[in-house]
């Protein structure tokens, strides 16, 4: 329990620095003198990192100690925040953000791998879910305490608690873990070899475009709620709070329902969100309509993720380190293109507004991708075919 405890804190701090972003991009871009679409390429960049590096420096340190590994990545991430916090210029808080990113994927995988062979099997599931609660109070209390700190002290500031939550991380690590089993490590090739599977790249396909939508919405809530809907900026600590329960709630129940019957309720789940997004259009200028949509989306939006996980394990079942990695690279591209495509409406004449719009179009082409998945049936002498067994 120690252990799961210190990795929980571990994924807690680095994620706050992710999702804490989008409740200080006002704050940002007017401290950096770029506009809010610029700012948001901060999102963009952060999830680029992710990308290249969850793969690649997953399988690149397939054979290393985990502790170890553990120790530098936390100190990566140490220096990543710090160095946001005191970068005189975008362009270094650009590259700051990716450098953090890099290890993030990477550090996510590996904990889930220690948490899970410290317990007996049969509690496995019950491991993960635990660790990726420190994901979600992330999103529920790192994100709003961070933008609070933010509007007190100054963006700044909310790097700068970040780096030394990953600080006190790093010495829990080196003081508290012992070295974990390193039984059935595999190589850098025999990770790598799993994304050349064609059901891998459909998995993560689904991840991406089905995530893009909601996650455009996500990056954007600050102008989305204070310019468009009137929301006073000191009122989005708040809202997001609510969006992180939302999350948190959406994540359980969406486990829940794929667990019962996938080919149904993740086609649901996903139509739900869609529809919601096309409301959310509607009353976008709306205080009191807008503040419930925003639990809404955060609940659709984190009950359609489980489903998502399960697939890309079920695909790449040997290599479970790099698997978690990879569906994190694919949740990551979905981020990039929300960003920046986000910004660029932003930036527009027509204002944030068309984003809700934009992204239920998105949320729709995850759906039709998913329903067209789930009806491929397996061939039996075909290694590429693209099945899930569901």
């Amino acid at each position: 329990m120690l252990r799961l405890a210190i990795l929980m804190f571990c994924v807690f701090s680095i994620t706050t620095g992710e999702f804490v972003v989008a409740g200080i991009l006002p704050e940002v871009a007017a401290d950096l003198q770029v506009t809010v679409g610029t700012a948001g390429l901060l999102v963009t960049a952060y999830a680029v990192g992710m990308i290249i590096g969850g793969p690649l420096v997953t399988a690149l340190t397939a054979g290393v100690d985990r502790k170890r590994l553990l120790l530098v990545l936390l100190a990566v991430a140490v220096a990543g925040n710090a160095v946001s916090a005191t970068a005189p210029y975008f362009s270094l808080l650009l590259a700051a953000r990716v450098v953090t990113a890099l290890v993030t994927s990477t550090f996510f995988a590996q904990a889930i791998v220690i948490a899970v062979t410290s317990a007996p099997p049969e509690r496995a599931g019950t491991m993960v879910a635990r660790l990726a609660f420190g994901m979600n109070a992330a999103m529920i209390l790192g994100a709003p305490i961070g933008t609070q700190i933010g509007r007190q002290w100054g963006w700044r500031a909310t790097f700068a608690v970040i780096a030394v939550a990953c600080l006190i991380g790093l010495g829990l690590v080196f003081w508290q873990l012992a070295s974990p089993s390193e039984e059935n490590r595999t190589s850098a090739v025999s990770e790598l070899r799993m994304l050349r599977r064609r059901p891998v790249l459909m998995a993560l396909a689904i991840t991406a475009i089905g995530n893009v939508g909601v996650l455009m919405v996500f990056s954007y809530l600050a102008p989305l709620l204070t310019d468009l809907a009137g929301h006073p900026a000191a009122r989005l600590p708040i809202l997001l709070l609510a969006y992180g329960l939302g999350a948190t709630i959406g994540n359980l129940v969406g486990g829940t329902l794929y667990d019962r019957n996938p080919r149904l309720f993740q086609p649901l789940l996903l139509s739900l969100l869609a529809a919601i997004l096309v409301g959310s259009w509607f009353v976008a200028t709306s205080e009191t309509f807008t503040a419930v949509a925003v639990v809404a989306i955060g609940l659709l939006g984190f009950a359609i993720i489980p489903g998502m996980q399960a697939r890309v394990m079920a695909t790449a079942a040997e290599a479970p380190t790099l698997a978690m990695a990879v569906n994190a690279s694919g949740y990551q591209v979905a981020a990039a293109c929300a960003g920046l495509f986000g910004g660029l409406i932003a930036d527009s004449t027509a204002g944030p507004r068309p984003i809700y719009l934009v992204a239920a179009g998105l949320t729709i082409c995850g759906l039709v991708l998913t329903v067209l998945v789930g009806r491929v049936r397996r061939a039996p002498d075909r290694e590429d075919t693209v099945v899930i067994a569901e």
